[in-house]
């Protein structure tokens, strides 16, 4: 799943994808930001990310759905 995270006064997003489920990771974002604690979650390549909760502008959440590619019958 992809996952975009809006950091205040940072011209750039961090996007990355995870192998956690839609409601694993908004749990752990809305834990850490009533919290006051920062949001640590791992990408699908075993990576840490760490960001602030109070410097989190805005999470986007993919969906878990995995798109089809090429030009194949539907």
């Amino acid at each position: 799943m992809d996952i975009e995270l809006g950091i205040r006064n940072v011209a750039r997003a961090v996007t990355f994808s995870t192998d956690e489920s839609a409601d694993e990771v908004n749990g752990i974002i809305a834990k850490a930001v009533a919290e006051g604690q920062p949001i640590a979650l791992t990408d699908d390549k075993g990576r840490r990310i760490i960001v602030p909760a109070d410097a989190l502008g805005y999470a986007i959440v993919g969906s878990e759905t995995k798109h089809a590619v090429g030009f194949g019958a539907l």
